[in-house]
Formats: structure tokens, C-alpha cells, sequence
């Protein structure tokens, strides 16, 4: 069972793993540097708990022992109990969900391991924004995607914006983190994927027919998303199967919308994809 510990003091060492929440250059040294990412609101520790992940200790307001009293009473991890203005000191914001955990990452499989068993898969070329990788795997999850591959310097889907976002979803979809960007895609290809990469120009194949053309007994598709701002790079795009697009409407590019936004692509693509 857990230990409640009352704690009063912002700079209480034991409180380390919850600093500065918001200071993301802190919080990439601080987590990789002891293997843990936070966990935030009774619904995402749940999550967290509950598909495998040990906790290292809790920060909370004394209202959120009950609601997660049968989470804390299955674990020997440290509650520190504080008052709002003591967690809002420690973490550098309103903690308006009013609980917190430290959980200990866990060790990521091998692409190649990963994707063994795949037949639908998501790979994110360095995309920066967390919120925007959280959403993009909330995405797969809800439509039933396999798989997330990562390009080396992807975002981190377990920073505390990430999994916010994705209100836990970041714990329901497999993912590993590609070694080399270089030569990435090969492990994907020698696994029998076709790799398909999303682009918003509009000479590129429609994604449906793209994948109605899909040959092959395993049926396995591997498609690329790139980066918010650039889009994927031309050693991607070159490497891939086949360029596609979700194709826009005659009026929205009469009126200059020519392409969306990554997270609602991924989301057209990932219901496309499943379909």
C-alpha cells in the first residue's frame, strides 16, 4: 500500500521529479536523465497504471486520495500530500486536475520487433510540437492503427503535454524510436511494408486509391507524416513507395485551402487507413 507523506515545502528534494513542469529543457535533461515522465489528471495515471507502467511516487491534493484510492492502495510508491499552492509551486502552474504521478519509463522495442506483427502503421518524421504527436496517437488509437514508428528526433510522446493531449492514449499504442534516420525506412521495407508518404500537393495519388492498390499477402502499409512546418523531408519522400494526398476540394483551393493541418490529416489518414 502506499505511503502518504504530508509535504509543505516547495524545494522538498523528494518533490524533484515535479519541477518545473512547463520548462521543457529541464524536463528532457531531468526525465531521460532518471528514466521518468509525468503523468497528469485521475484519467491519464489510471491509464498509466493500468497498462504496466510502476509508478516512482504521487504529488497530490488531499481531495484526490479517495478518487484514487484504489490505484494508491495497489502500489508501495510515496503520496506526498500538499496543498494547491504547494503543487502550483512546484510545478510551475494551476494544477487544476489536482493530481500528478511520476511514472518509470519503460524500455522501447525495436522497430523491427515492434511492427512484426503490423499490418497498419503511423511513422512521425520529426514533428517538434508534443501536443501535436499526443493528438496524432490518440488518433491511431481510436482507429485502431498498430503501430507508431518515430524518427530519432521526433518529439517525445511521453512528455506531460503529450500525453495530456492524448488522454492516455499514448499508452494504448505500441511505438518504437528508429535508431538511424538515414536509413530508417529500410527496416520498414525489408519488413514487407509498402511506404506510403502523405504530402499536401495535389499532383501526388489520392490516398484511397493508394491503398486500394496495395499488392501483397500481408497487405502492410507503413505511412509517413513529416514535421509541422517543413513536411517530410526529400530523402523520405525519394525512398517512399508512392507520394500521396488527401485530395481538397475545388472550392477550398478557389479560396486558398490547400492542404490541413498534420492532426487532421493523420486523422483522414488513420480512418482510411483502417477502412
Amino acid at each position: 500500500m502506499a505511503r502518504f507523506v504530508t509535504v509543505s515545502d516547495p524545494a522538498d528534494p523528494r518533490l524533484a521529479d515535479y519541477v518545473r513542469l512547463r520548462d521543457v529543457n529541464l524536463r528532457k535533461s531531468l526525465e531521460a536523465e532518471h528514466g521518468l515522465f509525468i503523468a497528469e489528471g485521475e484519467k491519464v495515471i489510471r491509464r498509466a497504471v493500468g497498462t504496466g507502467y510502476p509508478a516512482r511516487s504521487f504529488l497530490m491534493a488531499r481531495r484526490w486520495v479517495e478518487p484514487l484510492s484504489d490505484v494508491l492502495e495497489r502500489t508501495d510508491a510515496p503520496v506526498y500530500v500538499a496543498d494547491d499552492a504547494t503543487v502550483q509551486a512546484v510545478a510551475g502552474f494551476p494544477v487544476h486536475r489536482g493530481a500528478l504521478a511520476s511514472m518509470k519509463r519503460l524500455p522501447l522495442p525495436a522497430t523491427a520487433d515492434l511492427v512484426a506483427d503490423a499490418r497498419r502503421v503511423l511513422v512521425l518524421e520529426d514533428l517538434v510540437d508534443h501536443a501535436n504527436v499526443g493528438s496524432i496517437f490518440r488518433c491511431a488509437a481510436a482507429l485502431g492503427v498498430n503501430a507508431v514508428v518515430l524518427s530519432p528526433r521526433c518529439a517525445d510522446p511521453l512528455y506531460r503535454r503529450s500525453v495530456k493531449v492524448s488522454m492516455g492514449a499514448v499508452f494504448a499504442i505500441p511505438y518504437a524510436r528508429m535508431t538511424s534516420w538515414h536509413d530508417g525506412l529500410s527496416e520498414l521495407r525489408a519488413a514487407g511494408f509498402t511506404l506510403l508518404a502523405l504530402t499536401p500537393d495535389q499532383s501526388a495519388v489520392p490516398l484511397d486509391k493508394a491503398l486500394a492498390a496495395v499488392e501483397g499477402p500481408a497487405d502492410r502499409v507503413a505511412l509517413m507524416l513529416g514535421s509541422e512546418g517543413d513536411g517530410l523531408s526529400s530523402r523520405w519522400l525519394d525512398e517512399a513507395d508512392h507520394a500521396v494526398c488527401i485530395p481538397m476540394s475545388a472550392a477550398a483551393m478557389a479560396n486558398g485551402v490547400d492542404s490541413l493541418n498534420v492532426v487532421a490529416a493523420a486523422a483522414i489518414a488513420c480512418h482510411a487507413l483502417m477502412r
